[in-house]
């Protein structure tokens, strides 16, 4: 593989130790004080302290009535791709009971988490996507409460971005933002009931606060700053490329953005195309940095070594657009989400075609997979013995294993229905 462009800094991963304190420190002034802490962050961060951080269905009725016609229903069609690819996925869960031997019967139910929190952030792009993304497809999978929170931007209430929550199913919206919003949904104060699982984006405060209540509550995955990777061969052409490498290295400063390439004179022309659509692209301050500190282009021998260094990689956006996109369709496992020849793109998974846009980054795609409806659901397992001969055979291995690691009562509980349901099996025969 030869490296044309290397990233001049590496991506950060795990928790930063002075971001860490800072934000264990707020979750505890939090969990103390509750409505009070939470009050006294919106005020220090977002200049925010209304009389109800609660938005009543007054409120929300008035804010979406503000919304341009031509908006709302861009965020409805959005939203209709996006429910019915989460109800398709929902349908391929099947409960399932099979009977395993003469009256045993074992199975799993598919049982939807009671309480979401959903985080969509606001800042200087108002991630108007992330309630179809979040809040839909909780309710989709039928969670009986979820509650969003986003922050308020310069002052002003985001009136897009809380039309979509309000569409999208929102039981609850509140303008509340960074740790002071995940902090409050996932500890509960006096006036915001705690939830059972958190989701959404957010920045690196509230990531970190994700990952120091994962355990008092689910989170989605981990996240950080968002990564694309383009695959292509001499097939595509180099104002593409660069496009789409741009158009995702616009997220942050810290993005990275690579390009994959079997061309060396496709690698080098889009190194060129970038410069050139730097010159006018309007989020250069941002994007522009992410290219030139994360940035990287790297020229592999064929597909196969392309394939390789791919899912090393382990993406979290691998765009295709080669003679063979299938080969990486059928061959690729470590990604977040694939976006297969020139005619899709990322922004498309972003905001409008169906699939989920919250995906594992920073290495996370080697072990998860993004949001989906299946993420609100708790696979449960059950069983039922019905048969007394198959109790007591059951029973009968059961004993002499607990017998082997020396757990006395659970051989108990094995006997003593050997001993019941073996007699039962005598007298019946």
């Amino acid at each position: 593989m030869k490296v044309l462009k290397e990233a001049t800094k590496k991506g950060a991963h795990g928790s930063d130790v002075e971001l860490s304190t800072k934000v264990a420190g707020i979750l505890a002034d939090i969990e103390q004080r509750g409505d009070a802490a939470v009050r006294d962050l919106s005020e220090k961060f977002d200049k925010w302290s209304p009389e109800s951080f609660r938005l009543s269905a007054e409120q929300i009725e008035a804010i979406v009535a503000e919304v341009d016609p031509v908006t709302i229903a861009d965020i409805e069609f959005a939203q209709t791709q996006i429910r019915n690819f989460a109800q398709v996925q929902l349908d391929s869960m099947l409960p399932v009971e099979v009977e395993t031997l003469p009256g045993v019967f074992l199975g799993h139910k598919h049982i939807p988490v009671q309480n979401v929190g959903a985080y969509v952030p606001g800042g200087r792009y108002p991630m108007v996507a992330s309630a179809h993304m979040s809040v839909l497809t909780a309710k989709v999978a039928g969670v009986p409460r979820v509650i969003a929170c986003t922050p308020p931007i310069n002052g002003e209430i985001p009136k897009e971005t809380v039309a979509a929550m309000h569409m999208a199913g929102a039981d609850e919206i509140y303008l509340i933002g960074g740790i002071q919003a995940v902090g409050a949904m996932a500890l509960g104060t006096d006036t915001i009931g705690s939830v059972d699982v958190l989701v959404g984006p957010g920045n690196a405060f509230v990531a970190e606060a994700k990952r120091q209540l994962y355990g008092r509550v689910g989170i989605d995955l981990p996240a950080g700053p968002t990564e694309t990777l383009i695959i292509a061969d001499d097939s595509c052409d180099a104002e593409m490329c660069a496009t789409d490498l741009l158009g995702q290295a616009e997220h942050g400063p810290s993005s990275p953005a690579v390009l994959l390439t079997n061309s060396e004179e496709l690698a080098r022309a889009t190194m060129v195309e970038v410069d050139r659509q730097l010159e006018t692209l309007p989020t250069a301050d941002v994007a522009g940095v992410a290219w030139q500190d994360y940035g990287r282009v790297l020229v592999c021998e064929d597909h196969v070594e392309m394939l390789a260094v791919a899912d090393d990689l382990a993406f979290e956006h691998v765009q295709v657009m080669t003679t063979d996109d299938d080969y990486f369709l059928n061959n690729m496992v470590n990604y977040g989400a694939l976006f297969l020849g020139p005619m899709t793109h990322v922004a498309n998974g972003d905001k409008v075609i169906g699939t989920n846009h919250t995906l594992p980054t920073q290495g996370a795609a080697r072990y998860t997979g993004g949001l989906w409806v299946g993420k609100f659901l708790k696979t449960c397992t059950y069983q039922r013995v019905t048969n007394a001969e198959s109790a007591t055979m059951i029973g009968e291995y059961c004993s002499r294993l607990c017998a082997i690691e020396n757990f006395a009562g659970h051989k108990a509980q094995a006997d003593i229905r050997v001993e019941r349901y073996g007699a039962k099996t005598a007298v019946e025969a």
